[in-house]
């Protein structure tokens, strides 16, 4: 089994050159190469001026001399001004001593191919004058010479070379990527990387789940005991659940836990518009892998490739279609030691294409449900870790208030509650930050800047005492925990129900009394106002829908039966969902004589609540106006002083 580790480690670090690391180039990687090209052209340009400016620094960098005439020369050596010459082929360094001892220099040039001494006799320079003067000839030559006479011609056409090579380069790293674009762009979270890795310890809830991967992870630790029996693990792992339960993170923990090499890759990456594309990186992402087995690979939003083959705009030749071919191919293409194991998420299961989900293929399906009462007390524990709180934090009174929650919204309601303090120049966490965290992710931030006329306010006032009141009649509607008609994201005003205890099912009682309470603003509106507003618009919505399923899909209509007429989706078809119904016309209007039923029997039940407990009504419309807030404790003490008894928790065959 050591050795098998050794090899395994060995197998990631020749990956890791083939791989980009987690945090790469990602979808950037066009922009990035252009960018760098011409960066690299200006720093080419800057280099060459430096060059042009370093020579010409060299070349003047003599001392400065007079240039004078040949006959000045001969006049002053017959002066006996001059005390040296330096002949240097045409060119001439004069040496002047004068009578105070201080020296200068001058220069003159001279015919090439004449001697000196003929030139100065020409000019009345007798010999004996000429023997005063000490002269010497050096004939320029060596490498600095050359380099210097060269350097003027040589650097321009140096440059031009460099252009050209670099240009071309260009054009063929550009041309390589094009031999480049099939390779895959998962990225690897090597089992060394301590920063990045992630384990069991580190997800919270999903014990179901947790448990049905650690055979996974004991597959991966110690394949040998599994294979020496005959057994054969489970090449594909699905993991199914709602947005946010945290499928990925699961994922990344079985492969911290065993220690292996981790890629990932979304399902809307293996597709491009090049056909063949998909199915290349495909195959370069499962030889990869295999190289470091053992490995997992974990494909997020698989629903992105794997739909229902044959509808598709392309039919057969479709380029998703090839794609999902390939992971077929590759999957069922595994032998029982190569010791890679496929992981993907979804929260679209039933799109996928049969044959992803037959055996031998994604077997092993494991659904992740919303955390429950405890499970979301552990994960606001794990997110709490790096928060300094207040001594009155209670991370279960939190949990209490947030059904329904996933690990994400919970992962967001702590941020958002740190946020909160921060913002108000606070070092630590309280739990009216957490409380007001709740709201903020359920309904969006308030709008303090949205006002109200007096007669709005009113209205949502009574609205949204409509609601409450109901809710605390009905026996069956969850408790009221807060009334505000302050704004929050697109709502006028709110009321915040919880259950008492997480629930699983739900029973024909509880949706008709849930629909009486979405009725109680609209019939307040009408009987008190004698008007209607737009403020019960969602309400109607959520009513009617409601009161649909329970006829099409739950089976609790009487009259209809129990017959499933509608599914739990549809196609899409101009960004709105499309149903095919297969029933009749007949069918269609006892559906909708049904529905009709329910809402107006719903609507009865709540203009006899508001009827009888008018002053109630009054009671807490008129508290919401001068405090704009209800908290739970002070909406029960009104309710209780008004002969109204509160709620506790009921058993499941009452409920049922």
């Amino acid at each position: 089994m050591k050795l098998f580790k050794e090899k395994g480690k060995k197998n990631i670090k020749v990956v890791l050159k083939k791989i980009p690391q987690k945090g790469g180039q990602g979808g950037h990687g066009g922009r990035s190469e252009k960018r760098k090209m011409w960066t690299n052209v200006a720093t080419t340009f800057i280099i060459f001026f430096l060059i042009i400016s370093l020579y010409s620094f060299i070349a003047d960098s003599g001392k400065k001399t007079t240039a004078i005439s040949i006959s000045e020369l001969a006049r002053d050596v017959n002066a006996g001004l001059v005390s040296d010459i330096v002949v240097k082929g045409e060119n001439l360094d004069i040496t002047y001593v004068s009578k105070d001892g201080v020296t200068a220099e001058k220069t003159t040039q001279k015919e090439e191919t004449t001697a000196l001494s003929d030139t100065l006799k020409n000019y009345g320079v007798t010999p004996a004058q000429l023997g005063t003067v000490k002269i010497e000839i050096q004939n320029e030559s060596g490498f600095w010479y050359w380099v210097l006479q060269l350097l003027p011609i040589l650097i321009p056409i140096l440059f031009i070379v460099f252009f050209l090579w670099f240009m071309t380069r260009q054009a063929k790293g550009a041309g390589m990527q094009a031999f480049t674009f099939g390779q895959s762009k998962a990225r690897l979270v090597s089992p060394d990387d301590k920063k990045s890795r992630v384990t069991f310890k580190d997800v919270a809830g999903v014990k179901e789940a947790k448990e049905e991967l650690k055979e996974i992870v004991d597959f991966l630790r110690n394949p040998k005991k599994f294979l020496d029996i005959g057994a054969r693990i489970p090449k594909g792992i699905l993991l199914m659940g709602a947005p946010g339960t945290g499928k990925t993170l699961l994922a990344r923990a079985v492969a911290g836990e065993a220690g292996v090499a981790f890629f990932s890759i979304s399902g809307s990456e293996f597709v491009e518009m090049f056909v063949g594309v998909g199915a290349s990186r495909v195959r370069d992402l499962f030889k990869v892998a295999k190289q470091a087995a053992p490995s997992i690979i974990f494909v997020d939003e698989i629903d992105a490739v794997g739909r229902v083959r044959g509808v598709g705009a392309g039919g057969g030749n479709d380029e998703r279609e090839q794609t999902l071919n390939q992971i077929l191919v590759e999957m069922d293409g595994f032998e029982p030691n190569e010791k890679v194991i496929v992981m993907a998420a979804t929260n679209r299961p039933d799109v996928l294409d049969p044959a992803l989900l037959r055996p031998g293929r994604f077997d092993r399906r494991v659904t992740l449900d919303f955390p429950d009462r405890h499970d979301r007390e552990e994960i606001l524990a794990i997110h709490s870790k790096s928060k300094p709180f207040t001594d009155d934090v209670n991370l279960s009174v939190i949990a209490e208030r947030t059904p329904g929650f996933s690990g994400a919204d919970l992962y967001s309601l702590m941020n958002e509650g740190a946020i909160l303090a921060a913002r108000e120049n606070r070092n630590q966490v309280s739990q009216y930050d957490l409380i007001r965290s709740i709201e903020k992710v359920m309904l969006g931030p308030e709008r303090r800047s949205h006002l109200l006329s007096k007669k709005e306010k009113e209205i949502t006032a009574y609205h949204e005492a409509g609601h409450a009141l109901v809710a605390s009649v009905l026996p069956y509607a969850d408790p009221v925990h807060k009334i505000s008609i302050i704004s929050r994201g697109r709502a006028a005003g709110y009321t915040l129900k919880l259950p008492i205890e997480d629930k699983k099912m739900q029973s024909k009682k509880e949706f008709l009394d849930d629909i009486a309470v979405s009725l109680g603003g609209y019939v307040v509106e009408k009987n008190i106002f004698h008007d209607l507003t737009t403020g019960s618009s969602n309400d109607l919505q959520v009513s009617t829908a409601l009161a649909r399923d329970m006829v099409t899909r739950y089976g609790m209509s009487e009259r209809v039966g129990p017959i499933a007429l509608e599914g739990s989706g549809g196609r899409a078809l101009f960004g709105r969902g499309v149903e095919d119904k297969e029933y009749s016309q007949e069918v269609s209007a006892m559906i909708d004589s049904e529905v009709s039923k329910i809402m107006k029997e719903a609507y009865v039940i709540t203009e006899d609540i508001i009827t009888k407990y008018r002053k109630l009504l009054d009671i807490i419309a008129l508290r919401l106006i001068e405090t704009e807030t209800i908290e739970r404790e002070e909406y029960e003490k009104i309710i209780v002083a008004n002969g109204i008894p509160l709620k506790k928790k009921m058993d499941i065959e009452h409920a049922v």
